[in-house]
C-alpha cells in the first residue's frame, strides 16, 4: 500500500506551487457555487415558479455563461488574468448574496444572467493563468489537477449545500456561497498576486493570430462541442433512464452518479501520467476518449441487465478522463499562437453551447423516440466527433508536412 502510494504521489511532482494554490481558490470557489444545483428546486418549490417558466429562466444562465466566457477572454488579453480571476471571483460573491432578494421571472432571468456572465469571467482567465504558472511538459497534469479540484468541490458542494438547506433554508445557502467566493477571492490576493507568484511559461506573441482564422481551432471547437452534448446526456437524461428503465432508488443513482467523480479522484492523474509517456499525440488520445464515450451509451441497447449500467458508467468515466485533459491541454498548445484569452474563451463556449443544446435534445428526443433510440442518435454524435477528429488529425499533419517541405 506505501508503494502504491508513494506511486500515486509521485505523479503529482513538478507541479508548481502556483499551480497547486490555483487548484486550493479552484476547489473552493467550485465547492462555493451550492446554489447552482439547488437552483431549479429553489425556483419551483420556494417561488412556486411551473417547470416551463424554471425553463425559461435557466435559458439565461446558458446565456450568461456563454457571454461572460467570450468577455472574460476579451479582457484578459487586454488587462491581464490576475484581475480578471480577482474581479470575477468577488463580484459573484457580491451577486450571489443579492440574488435571493430577486423574486419576480424578469428579475432572476436579469439577476443570473449577469451572475452567470460575471462567475464564467473566471473560467478564460484561470485556463491563461493555468498556461502561464505551468511547465510546457507539465501542462496536461496541471489542467488535470485543476479537474480533480473541480470535481471534489462539486462533490462536495452539493452534499453541504443540502445540509445548509435543511439547517438555513435556501437564504443561507445564498449567504455561504456568497461568502465562499469572497474568501475565495482573498486567497487569490494573497497567493497569487503577480508581485509574488513566479511565470513558468510566459507567451508574448507580437503578431498574435486570431482564434477566429486558427482552422485547426475551429475543427477541434466542432468536435468538442459534439463531445459535450454527448458527455452531457450522464447528467440529465441518463439519470432518468436509471429510474424509468431499471427502477433505481434515487440512493442507487446517487452512488452511481458519484462513482464517476470516486475514480477521477482515484485514477485521473497516474492514467494521464502513463499516456503521456505513450507515442499517441493528443488528438489521438482525445479520439480515444470519444470512442469510449460512444460505447458507454451504445452497450445500454445490448442488454436489460442493470450491471450494463456500470459497465456504462465506467466507460463514460475513463472516456473524460482522457478526452477533457488533452482536449484542455491541446487547447492551451493552439493558443500560443495567438491571444490566449480569445483561443480559451473560445474554448470554454464549446462546452457553455453543450450544455445550452444537450440537455434540452437528449430530454426531447427520449420524449420523441424513446432510450433505445435516444443512445443510437447520441451515440451517431459521437461518431460524428470521432470524424471530426480524424479530419483535424490529418490537417495538422499536412501542415507539419508542409512546414517541413519548406
Amino acid at each position: 500500500m506505501k508503494r502504491l502510494l508513494k506511486l500515486y504521489l509521485n505523479t503529482f511532482d513538478g507541479l508548481s506551487r502556483e499551480v497547486w494554490w490555483l487548484a486550493l481558490i479552484t476547489l473552493i470557489n467550485r465547492a462555493g457555487t451550492m446554489v447552482i444545483p439547488f437552483l431549479s428546486l429553489y425556483l419551483t418549490e420556494d417561488l412556486e415558479f411551473s417547470p416551463s417558466t424554471v425553463g425559461s429562466i435557466m435559458a439565461a444562465f446558458g446565456l450568461g455563461s456563454v457571454v461572460g466566457s467570450w468577455l472574460g477572454g476579451k479582457l484578459t488579453d487586454k488587462i491581464g488574468y490576475y484581475k480578471i480571476m480577482v474581479f470575477s471571483l468577488f463580484v459573484s460573491g457580491l451577486l450571489f448574496v443579492l440574488l435571493q432578494y430577486l423574486k419576480t421571472v424578469l428579475s432572476l432571468s436579469i439577476g443570473i444572467f449577469v451572475l452567470m456572465l460575471v462567475a464564467d469571467m473566471f473560467r478564460p482567465a484561470m485556463f491563461v493563468a493555468l498556461s502561464a504558472y505551468s511547465k510546457p511538459e507539465n501542462k496536461t497534469r496541471s489542467v488535470t489537477l485543476i479537474r480533480l479540484a473541480i470535481n471534489l468541490g462539486f462533490s462536495a458542494g452539493p452534499a453541504v449545500g443540502g445540509l445548509i438547506i435543511a439547517g438555513l433554508g435556501y437564504n443561507g445557502l445564498f449567504w455561504v456561497d456568497g461568502i465562499t467566493c469572497i474568501l475565495a477571492t482573498l486567497l487569490l490576493i494573497q497567493l497569487l498576486n503577480p508581485k509574488k507568484s513566479k511565470v513558468l511559461d510566459e507567451v508574448k506573441v507580437e503578431e498574435p493570430y486570431s482564434a477566429y482564422k486558427d482552422k485547426a481551432f475551429i475543427i477541434f471547437l466542432f468536435a468538442l462541442f459534439l463531445f459535450g452534448v454527448m458527455f452531457l446526456q450522464y447528467f440529465s437524461t441518463m439519470p432518468i433512464y436509471y429510474r424509468d428503465s431499471h427502477f433505481l432508488t434515487e440512493p442507487e443513482i446517487g452512488l452511481l452518479l458519484g462513482a464517476n467523480g470516486f475514480f477521477i479522484f482515484l485514477l485521473e492523474m497516474p492514467l494521464i501520467k502513463w499516456l503521456e509517456n505513450t507515442r499517441f499525440n493528443k488528438v489521438t488520445l482525445i479520439w480515444f476518449g470519444a470512442l469510449l464515450t460512444s460505447l458507454s451509451l451504445l452497450i445500454l441497447n445490448f442488454t436489460t441487465w442493470s450491471g450494463i449500467l456500470i459497465i456504462g458508467m465506467f466507460l463514460m468515466t475513463v472516456g473524460e478522463m482522457i478526452a477533457f485533459p488533452f482536449a484542455n491541454a491541446f487547447a492551451l498548445q493552439q493558443a500560443k499562437k495567438g491571444n490566449q484569452g480569445e483561443y480559451m474563451a473560445l474554448y470554454s463556449i464549446a462546452f457553455s453551447f453543450a450544455h445550452i443544446f444537450g440537455h434540452k435534445a437528449g430530454l426531447e428526443s427520449v420524449s420523441m423516440y424513446g432510450f433505445d433510440n435516444t443512445w443510437y442518435i447520441f451515440t451517431a454524435v459521437g461518431v460524428l466527433c470521432m470524424f471530426l477528429l480524424l479530419i483535424l488529425k490529418q490537417f495538422l499533419k499536412a501542415k507539419e508536412h508542409s512546414k517541413l517541405s519548406i
